[in-house]
Parts: structure tokens; C-alpha cells; sequence
């Protein structure tokens, strides 16, 4: 037996010797599929004596390729010396590998070989341009809605023709199909492209140039694709069309780790291999060499109730292991305390504490809030991957900007950060003028602008009755009580600033146009109104009236996975700020901003390296701890509200949960909570349907486990959808699954209904689960 087999299980031999023809490598979580993809490519230099240059490699991430590369150069050392470049496969993510190829051919689609790759800002820099070509308004027509519409279409290889006439069957799609022609157009004028075009002018030189597609069959005769299941249809169509002449393709992934079809991904291409290629070889690496057999067993409950998947189920030698400890806390923040002092308590055993040892699992980043509050509370070293620290996200920073600035107008700091956010067209050349003049006078920022706009316009003129009616339906907008509808509250406030006793400075000097000024006079009244709010609301109602006056939360909810998150989080510090409703007016503020400066004083701690890590599950993908603690684990926040509606959707929140809990390696806690303040308002929500699918064996629990229903995703849209409890007696005209509509509330499921009340979920996060009384409710039925 060669080396290269030497440490190898039988099933990852297998794959090392199926190195000619289609072979499908179905490898679960922890089953070692690096070690034999790794193996496999020194196999073939080494024993099949296939020329390296011969070599395709291919996976997803930078790191990965890297992991791969190194691995393979130390499989293939003679006497410790390295192989040279030359003498190595080519190894490396499917961008990477497609702009080398690009860098050579691209001119044969009428670019320069010398092109430019512009990045997420230049592209909303040029889709901007192009909305005030076409005279269509940003406010109304968001770039980055825009550009992620585009980016769905060029990874499905639709181009701006196609788009146009198959796809642009309503107002913003029309809007999409307009832009993505000239977006295009300048894109080739400019000798750029976008990251999504990599792939797609890749393959449309491939179609167009025979020759090319040719040479490069030639040259990659043998390909191999790692994370299989994540390739989305470009990727897809790329590699069957290098495999096409040779059919030399081994793809290696595991369709139960599915889990990024929000960028794309298709789980179709992994299932339909064996479709596409009949003569395939297929291998289940099923070892798993990470976790223990209980975590594997509660695992494969989970995931065996999807009907998308590959059979297969994970063993280890590893019997046993400690059961699955599930907890059920009374909100988030006893869940916060559950977790941190099981971590204080796994630590005193420990002579030097490596809190790396532990990671948190969560389904949203707004998630993290409050166990960031209680780990800075107990001391406890953490780090966020996968994000950012809830109060330093963008969004945040934002909105606690604005608050200071309403609180203190002498925070110029604040000011800077916020004066164009959203756009208000004053550009650097004014905060210039307006920063000298401070200097010169000893003002702030704010009372700068105060004086500039008063020397400008000596007479204060009073609102007009039509902004007032605006005003007042932006407050019912935003779902709080409204001001009292009268002129004092719109009435200009009295500044919190006293005005400077000395004679107000000559402005006639400066260097501000009319319409400049004009653009100041609007932020200085924005601010004061703002002021008068917070002497009539406390914090939370402040930040709902900042979300609507300013313009910021039509400025991040752009229709995106991005933007979501960002309202997600919004919703999250809206709920945080709550706990100050009970104090009066203004003092409601201040308290809340004292107590964030607090918790940002001391976030340092969570730079050191050792340190407990928090992440979203997506984030954990491919990553392995010996204690995991998966947290919020109920219905609307995991599973998603969201996938409650389409069967695709649960089945892949079902992979997600199969992702969580083969992350943990000796010890896994999950937890829910009876109740949770989220997105701004606090919900009581049934456990996970999930929890229902580990078998009560596996498990420790305080009670027994509740009875839940549970169903595979193949009765979805047939049958009840899993609810809390399998007794539940139901009212006529609404049944478990139901799909409704809500006037106010939208579209939703029908969890439960008992005594004449139904719970239901709703699709939009703010108002999540709720429970309403069937002889009022406005809900109705649909199909």
C-alpha cells in the first residue's frame, strides 16, 4: 500500500483511487473529505503519474485554497524540499482561477486585458449615475436593490436582453432591466467588471470562442470541485463545460450542508449529479472523526426529515458522549446568564482558562445584543466573527450619533458622522467653511450652522399646516403614539444652546452658495425638532421618530439580505432602548446613552484571542468547537419565520440546524425562551420544531420534553405545520398550517388555534409571532 493510503479510513481510500471518470465524494460534516481530497490530487501526481499542470482543484474560499495548496505540497515533499509553482496543480477559488484565464482571452469579448474589477462602492457609485441618467429617483429606486437584482440575474447567466424581455413583469423589474443594459454598457466602456461577471464573461467566452474553451479542456483534464453543493448555476455550467471533453470531474460536498441559497447556491447540482453524469462512481465518507455518536444521532433526526438529501447517516468511534443539555429560559437575558455561567463553571476545572474552547450559535446577528451585555457583565473575554460587535455595526453607530447630537448639539464628532447620512448634499467644501468658522469663533459645529443660518435669514418663518400633516402621519407610521396634534409641538423649540451674547461675525465672507445654506437651515430644524421630541418621548420613541424624520430607515431597507439584517438590528437596539419607557422624557435619553457609552468603554475585552467566539450558524459552516451553545432556538426566529411559508425554505433551516449541532465536538447546550424582546418587541414564542425531532434519550432537560408535532417538509402545504402542542383543540374555520392574511400584520401561518385564539406567525419579523382572538381578527384565508 502506497503512503498516500497509509492513514486512511477504506472510504476515503476509495475516493483517493477513483481518479478517471465522474466521481460524486458525498462527505457528512467531520468526515475528513480535505484529508482525502487533498490525498487524492498526490495520488494522482504521484501514482498515475498525471502531469500537475493537468490539475484543476476548485473550492470557495480563499483560505480553503490555501489550506488545500499547502496540504498537497507537503504530500508531495522530496528530501524537504518544496515543489516548485510550476510543478504543482492549479488550485484555487473559482474567481480566482477564472480572472487568470480572463486575463489572457478577455479581449476576444471586446475588453482590455488590463481590466479593472470594481467592488460593491464603485458599483452603486455607477448605478447612481446612471438612476439621475434616466431621471429616476434613488429615494424611490434604491442602487442597491438595483445591484442585487442584477447580481441574481448574472448568476443565473441571464444577460440585460434577456432580462428585458423574460423578466421585467413590474414596475422595479422594468426599472432593473433599464439599468442593467446601460450598467453593462459603461461597465465595458470603462474596461471594468463586477465581481459576478467573473464567472459569467468566463463562460461566455467559453460559448463564443471554441478555441479557447479548447485549449483549456486540454490543459484541465482532471477537475476537482470541493463544496459541490454550493455552487450556484454559473459556477455550475463553468465546470460541466471544462469536464465536458474528459469527464474527469470529481465533485465533493455534502447537500446536508446546503445552506446558502440566499447567495445563489443550488442544491440541485449536487442531488442531480448522478443525472448528469450516469457512470458516476459515488463514495459516502460517513466517519465522522469530530463529534460524538449522541451529537451525530441528534443530528441525523434532524436532517432525515428533509426529502432533498442524499441517504447517508454519520457513525464515529466515539460512542456515546455526554447528552444534549436543552434548557428553557423565561426570556433572552436568563439566557444569556444560563450560558455564562456554564461557561464559569466548565472553566474553574481549568488551570489556565482557554474560553476559546466554547463558541455561541445564533440564527440573526441581533441576536448577540444581549449576550454581549451579560458577558461584559460577568468579565468574560468574546469575540464576534462573522460580524461586528452589535453597538460599533454601522447602523447603530448611526442612530446613537443622532441621539447625542438631539441630547448634546455640542458633539461635533456626532455631527460629522451623521450631517450627510442620509445624503443631504452638504459636501466636504461646506463642512470646511462651517469647521474654520467654528475655529475662528470658538463655536461648535452646530452652533456654527445655528449663526450661519440665522445671519441668513433673520425672520424665522413658521411651518406650514401641510408639514404638519406630514408629520403627523409619519408618527402613526412608525407605530407610536403621535404628538398631540397642535402648534406648540411643531412650533420651532427654544435651543438648548444659549445664543453667544457677542455680535454675531460678518458671514458675508464665506464661501457658501444660497442653496448651501439652505441644506444647512433644513439639518439645523431636523435637529431642534428632534430636540422637542425627546422632551415628549422617551428613548425608544425618539429612535422611531429619528427612523422617519431622517430618512434612515428607508435609506438601509433596500429589499436586500443586507438590508434586512440592518432593520433587524435597528428593531434590536428600538427593543433594548424600551427598558427606559418608564422614565420621563429627555431623562429616558440620557439614561440609555450613559449606559451603551458604559458597555462601548469596556468592549476591548473582547479583542483578546482568547476569547469566547459568537457567530451566526452560516458563519459557522466548516469550523468545529468542543462546547457548543446554540441559542434561541424557537419558532419564527429558528426556523425563520420566513421558511414557515415555502417547504424549500424549512428544509433548509432544517440543513442550518444540522449545521449548528455537528459544530460541537464533546458538549452541545441549546436553549429557547418563553418570551424575547426582538426587533423592538417582545414575543412569546413556541420551542423550535426542530427540538421535537431528537429523540428524548439524547437529551437532558429539567422537565420531560413537551409533546410538539413535527412533520417532514413533504407534508408542507397538505398538512399542519409543526406546533407547540399535539392536544390542541381547534376552532372551526382555521386549522394548523393554515396559510392567512393579516390587514395590518400581512401574510403569515397559522401555528395553533386553541379556545378561540390563534397563533400565528408572521412572515414580517417586527411583528413576528402573535396571538389573536378569531372573532375580531381581520384574518382571512389563503390558498
Amino acid at each position: 500500500m502506497t503512503d498516500l493510503l497509509h492513514n486512511l479510513n477504506p472510504k476515503q481510500q476509495e475516493a483517493v483511487l477513483a481518479t478517471h471518470g465522474p466521481v460524486l465524494v458525498l462527505a457528512g460534516a467531520g468526515s475528513g473529505k480535505t484529508k482525502a481530497l487533498t490525498h487524492r490530487i498526490a495520488y494522482m501526481i504521484q501514482e498515475k503519474n498525471i502531469k500537475p499542470w493537468n490539475i484543476l482543484a476548485v473550492t470557495f474560499t480563499n483560505k480553503a485554497a490555501q489550506e488545500m495548496k499547502n496540504r498537497v505540497i507537503k504530500l508531495l515533499k522530496k528530501d524537504d524540499e518544496l515543489e516548485s509553482e510550476t510543478d504543482l496543480p492549479t488550485m484555487g477559488t473559482f474567481h480566482s482561477i477564472c480572472v487568470r484565464m480572463l486575463r489572457k482571452n478577455i479581449h476576444l469579448l471586446g475588453y482590455e486585458n488590463s481590466f479593472t474589477i470594481y467592488d460593491t462602492a464603485d458599483q452603486q457609485i455607477l448605478v447612481k449615475q446612471i438612476l439621475k441618467e434616466l431621471h429616476i429617483d434613488e429615494k424611490q429606486t434604491n442602487p442597491r436593490a438595483i445591484l442585487h437584482y442584477i447580481s441574481g440575474a448574472k448568476n443565473e447567466l441571464i444577460t440585460p436582453h434577456q432580462y428585458s424581455t423574460q423578466f421585467a413583469t413590474n414596475f422595479f423589474t422594468e426599472r432593473v432591466a433599464e439599468v442593467y443594459e446601460k450598467y453593462q454598457a459603461k461597465l465595458q466602456k470603462s474596461n471594468a467588471l463586477d465581481f459576478d461577471d467573473i464567472i459569467m464573461k468566463t463562460v461566455e467566452l467559453f460559448q463564443n470562442h471554441k478555441n479557447v474553451l479548447d485549449f483549456f479542456q486540454e490543459k484541465f483534464q482532471f477537475i476537482s470541485v470541493d463544496e459541490y453543493q454550493d455552487t450556484n448555476h454559473a459556477q455550475y455550467v463553468l465546470t460541466n463545460m471544462l469536464a465536458e471533453k474528459y469527464r474527469n470531474l470529481c465533485v465533493i460536498g455534502d447537500s446536508d450542508q446546503s445552506i446558502y441559497s440566499f447567495r445563489g447556491a443550488n442544491i440541485s447540482n449536487i442531488l442531480n449529479f448522478e443525472k448528469d453524469y450516469p457512470d458516476a462512481k459515488t463514495i459516502l465518507l460517513e466517519q465522522n472523526y469530530r463529534s460524538s455518536q449522541n451529537i451525530l444521532d441528534a443530528a441525523h433526526n434532524i436532517i432525515v426529515k428533509n426529502a432533498k438529501r442524499k441517504d447517508k447517516k454519520l457513525w464515529t468511534e466515539r460512542e456515546g458522549g455526554e447528552k444534549i443539555t436543552l434548557r428553557t429560559l423565561e426570556n433572552e437575558r436568563d439566557e444569556g446568564e444560563f450560558i455564562a455561567q456554564n461557561i464559569l463553571e466548565k472553566l474553574k476545572t481549568h488551570e489556565t482558562p482557554d474560553h476559546r474552547d466554547f463558541v455561541i450559535l445564533y440564527r440573526t446577528n441581533a441576536q448577540s445584543r444581549v449576550l454581549e451585555e451579560v458577558f461584559l457583565r460577568y468579565g468574560i473575554p468574546y469575540k464576534i466573527v462573522g460580524g461586528i460587535r452589535f453597538y460599533e455595526r454601522k447602523e447603530i453607530k448611526d442612530l446613537v450619533a443622532y441621539l447625542r447630537l438631539i441630547q448634546n448639539p455640542n458633539d461635533s464628532v456626532s455631527l460629522l458622522r451623521i450631517i450627510n447620512t442620509p445624503a443631504r448634499k452638504i459636501g466636504p467644501k461646506t463642512l470646511e467653511v462651517l469647521q474654520q468658522y467654528s475655529l475662528q469663533n470658538g463655536y461648535s459645529m452646530f452652533q456654527s450652522m445655528e449663526e450661519i443660518v440665522a445671519a441668513a435669514e433673520p425672520k424665522k418663518s413658521h411651518q406650514s399646516s401641510s408639514n404638519l400633516a406630514a408629520d403627523f402621519d409619519v408618527a402613526a407610521d412608525v407605530n407610536i403614539a403621535p404628538p398631540d396634534f397642535n402648534e406648540e409641538f411643531f412650533a420651532e423649540p427654544t435651543p438648548i444652546q444659549q445664543t453667544p451674547t457677542a455680535p454675531r461675525p460678518d458671514i458675508s465672507n464665506l464661501d457658501l452658495a444660497g442653496t448651501k445654506i439652505e441644506a444647512l437651515k433644513k439639518f439645523v430644524e431636523l435637529i431642534k425638532k428632534l430636540q422637542k421630541v425627546n422632551k415628549e418621548f422617551p428613548a425608544s420613541g425618539v429612535i422611531k421618530h429619528v427612523l422617519e424624520y431622517t430618512g434612515y430607515k428607508q435609506m438601509v431597507d433596500d429589499n436586500t439580505a443586507e438590508g434586512d439584517a440592518r432593520v433587524e438590528n435597528i428593531y434590536e437596539l428600538v427593543g433594548v432602548s424600551s427598558k427606559y419607557n418608564e422614565l420621563e422624557p429627555g431623562q429616558s435619553l440620557s439614561i440609555f446613552l450613559e449606559e451603551i457609552s458604559l458597555i462601548a468603554d469596556i468592549d476591548s475585552v473582547s479583542e483578546q484571542d482568547n476569547a469566547v467566539t459568537f457567530m451566526t450558524i452560516h458563519s459557522a459552516k466548516g469550523l468545529e468547537f468542543p462546547t457548543v451553545f446554540l441559542a434561541g432556538l424557537e419558532e419564527g426566529i429558528f426556523p425563520h419565520s420566513r421558511s414557515l411559508l415555502e417547504r424549500d425554505e424549512l428544509e433548509e433551516e432544517r440543513r442550518l440546524m444540522y449545521v449548528a449541532i455537528t459544530r460541537a465536538k464533546d458538549k452541545l447546550f441549546m436553549t429557547h425562551a418563553k418570551s424575547r424582546m426582538l426587533y423592538g418587541e417582545m414575543q412569546s414564542s413556541a420551542p423550535s420544531q426542530f427540538l421535537a425531532d431528537i429523540a428524548e434519550e439524547l437529551l437532558d432537560q429539567l422537565e420531560p420534553q413537551q409533546k410538539y408535532r413535527s412533520l417532514s417538509t413533504t407534508e408542507i402545504g397538505n398538512s399542519p405545520i409543526p406546533t407547540e402542542y399535539a392536544d390542541t383543540s381547534l376552532s372551526p374555520g382555521f386549522s394548523d398550517g393554515d396559510k392567512v392574511f393579516h390587514q395590518s400584520f400581512g401574510d403569515g401561518v397559522v401555528v395553533s388555534v386553541k379556545g378561540g385564539v390563534a397563533t400565528v406567525c408572521f412572515k414580517d419579523p417586527r411583528h413576528g409571532i402573535k396571538k389573536l382572538a378569531l372573532s375580531i381578527a381581520p384574518l382571512r384565508k389563503v390558498e
